[in-house]
């Protein structure tokens, strides 16, 4: 009795031992973990502060006070039905593919359907991660497939496209294809990073805003020619006005190129791309119909976003929210994990979780781009009125754009919110007869 004693005293005082000094592990690592989070949620506070100062500075909230839009005062009951019917026939498949978007980022999120998706792969943990992001991808573009299909059909119906299946199937493979391919890059790179460095958010936060800022300068040369052929507008007297127009603005510009878009669309649309080196005008093959002095003032408008630095300055803040987001998913991913039934985001079936928040993301912060965006483009539009002095053109040019695209004139307080990245045509107009008061101009 007295060895038994001994023995589970000494057992006893050996379990002691262990216990306490598992608990004192236990506690140095919560320790740590609440060290390194309460560094991270600094960072992103700070990081926050200056993507408000940056977007609060470089945002022109106050930019022309203007009267009501009235659609009525200047399109026919005919247009205004017509833009109602687009806007009622696409209402339903824009919800269904926004809620499909949040049921899916939640399951991915909130259960462990990702885990389970990809679960199955094998390799190397960076092969299992490329493998995973295309499993998940290629499973979500299933789902939303019909609903796309749908939202083709009604633009065929209405006019808008003139793509075939073969072609429109072309587009959006390749846009799935670049998609992926980027988050391949993000996701090998963050879970190299997390296996290697405990602060894993400083470096991934660096790397988003390197990428973010790589891409804009590289997109106009690597995947904009993916959808479209691009060739220099042709000698001719609308070439030469434009160029004479930026050189007046007093705007650096590389060229303007045509778009082919009418392979795949009848709406009409301009923009400016890139900075530096890379920065050029974008027009249109479609718009190059309409007459030389609209062609003009849509360019004058897209130099009112150059001379403003406004692609630039867009890409500092997208690259500082990029770097935001890889320090907030770094402070949400723990509770997450749990319930995607994953051990830690080094685990390659964590990147169903991780698409998951970043889409979820995307969604939050849609709002709060639109609002910025659209006084932006307020901007180019009073820089074009400044540029031309021509409101009445300024104001066919907005007719045409909205008639041929079918806009929604009126759209409906959460649409505007959700999705309206630009005034309404019927805000652009009366800006426009504002601007020609405030200047001493006949208001058309």
């Amino acid at each position: 009795m007295a060895d038994e004693r001994t023995e589970g005293g000494g057992r006893s005082m050996g379990g002691d031992r262990d216990a306490g000094g598992t608990r004192g592990v236990a506690r140095s690592a919560d320790d740590v973990g609440r060290r390194l989070r309460r560094e991270a949620a600094i960072a992103a506070v700070g990081l926050g502060i200056v993507i408000l100062a940056v977007a609060a500075f470089s945002t022109p909230w106050r930019v022309l006070a203007a009267g009501p839009p009235d659609p009525a005062r200047d399109f026919t009951a005919a247009q205004i039905a017509r833009a109602q019917a687009f806007d009622a026939a696409t209402t339903l498949p824009s919800y269904l593919s926004l809620a499909l978007t949040i049921i899916i980022a939640g399951l991915l999120v909130a259960t462990p359907a990702g885990a389970r998706a990809v679960g199955w792969l094998r390799g190397p943990w960076w092969l299992r991660v490329i493998l995973g992001v295309v499993v998940i991808t290629a499973l979500t573009e299933l789902i939303r497939l019909p609903v796309g299909m749908w939202f083709e059909t009604l633009l065929r119906d209405f006019g808008l496209s003139t793509q075939d299946w073969a072609s429109w199937a072309g587009d959006r493979l390749k846009n799935v294809g670049v998609g992926a391919a980027i988050v391949c890059l993000m996701l090998v790179v963050l879970v190299a990073l997390a296996r290697r460095v405990r602060r894993w958010w400083i470096p991934a936060a660096v790397g988003a805003f390197v990428l973010t800022v790589v891409a804009s300068f590289v997109y106009p040369v690597v995947f904009e020619p993916l959808f479209n052929d691009f060739t220099s507008m042709r000698q001719g007297p609308l070439r030469e006005n434009l160029l004479a127009m930026a050189e007046r603005d007093g705007v650096p510009v590389e060229d303007v190129l045509v778009a082919d878009a009418s392979r795949r669309t009848t709406a009409l649309n301009a923009y400016v791309s890139g900075f530096g080196a890379t920065r050029r005008i974008v027009v249109y093959d479609t718009l190059l119909k309409a007459p030389q002095r609209e062609v003009e003032l849509v360019v004058a408008h897209e130099l009112g976003h150059a001379k403003h630095d406004d692609v630039l300055s867009g890409t500092l803040i997208g690259g500082l929210g990029a770097g935001l987001g890889a320090v907030l998913l770094f402070l949400v991913f723990d509770p997450v994990r749990r319930r995607a039934g994953v051990t830690s985001i080094a685990d390659p079936r964590a990147v169903g979780a991780v698409m998951g928040l970043m889409s979820l993301s995307t969604l939050l912060m849609g709002p709060a781009e639109n609002v910025v965006s659209r006084h932006i483009e307020a901007r180019a539009d009073v820089h074009a009125l400044d540029l031309t002095r021509d409101p009445a053109t300024f104001i066919q040019m907005q007719k045409r754009l909205a008639v041929t695209n079918i806009s929604d004139l009126s759209p409906d307080a959460v649409e505007y919110v959700l999705y309206a990245s630009h005034p309404t045509s019927p805000e652009r107009i009366a800006m426009a007869r504002a601007w020609a008061k405030l200047n001493g101009v006949p208001v058309p």
